[in-house]
């Protein structure tokens, strides 16, 4: 389907999922905000580099998601904001007695505080063009649990529950909100962890892999940004438009267990 005319903003995009999830929007013709909490030439070439590639505007705003007040700066400043994706998030693992007050504090300021400013922003915007999709990147981790990571899985949960409210506010409008969960996705981020856990559990990278990393994920296959980002598409499609308020796995059979 073709999203020329409308415009994206996906929060945490200069690298990982978020970055995936913008790149398949903008082959799909929406002009793009990329978003970090940094403001370094490679993260205004990576906007440039996108348009290039797809042929379509993409800028790169500076925000820190764990700041409210600049969550919905960035909504502003972006001038429009058709399709929100809230993607941004840090993870820390700690078990709950032991878990850092800054971390937890951290970690449901952006991955959970931050989707409530930018929605809150956005909503405005898309009410006034008559159409509007929020995508919020939730987790497997939104729907179950796993031991050490209390801040982490309170806060997807809460994004879940957050989307149900959002669909439910908007519901006889042509605004949609739902929810995707991946398990695990093969970013960059994952890929540097797999040779020092190797190393850790002296097991070769291709046994960490099956049997620590995918360890919960049936499939025993890492999902891709591709399609995390096709998944985005095609909840902005027509042909998702009753979908809302739900989620939609993308983890190869985790939370079919």
């Amino acid at each position: 389907m073709s999203l020329k005319g409308k415009t994206a903003i996906v929060t945490g995009s200069n690298s990982g999922i978020g970055l995936g999830v913008a790149r398949e929007l903008a082959r799909a013709g929406a002009a793009v905000v990329l978003n970090s909490f940094t403001d370094r030439e490679e993260d205004h070439a990576l906007a440039r580099d996108m348009a290039a590639e797809f042929g379509v505007e993409v800028r790169y705003i500076k925000a820190d998601m764990s700041k409210g007040d600049e969550c919905r700066a960035l909504v502003e400043q972006a001038g429009a904001c058709d399709i929100l994706v809230n993607n941004a998030g840090i993870q820390h693992v700690a078990p709950l007695d032991e878990f850092p007050v800054e971390k937890w504090d951290a970690i449901i300021a952006i991955n959970l505080s931050s989707a409530f400013h930018c929605t809150a922003a956005a909503l405005p915007m898309m009410r006034k063009a008559g159409w509007g999709r929020v995508v919020n990147i939730a987790s497997a981790h939104g729907l179950t649990a796993s031991p050490y990571k209390s801040a982490y899985v309170a806060a997807k949960h809460g994004i879940v529950g957050m989307t149900k409210v959002v669909a439910l506010e908007t519901a006889k409008e042509p605004i949609t909100a739902n929810a995707i969960c991946p398990g695990y996705v093969k970013t960059p981020l994952v890929e540097a962890q797999i040779p020092d856990t190797a190393k850790k559990y002296a097991m070769t990278e291709e046994e960490v892999i099956e049997k620590v990393i995918l360890d919960r994920q049936p499939s025993k296959q890492f999902a891709t940004v591709e399609q995390i980002g096709g998944t985005a598409v095609f909840l902005c499609s027509d042909a998702a438009e009753q979908i809302t308020g739900t989620t939609i796995s993308v983890d190869g059979g985790w939370t079919a267990l």
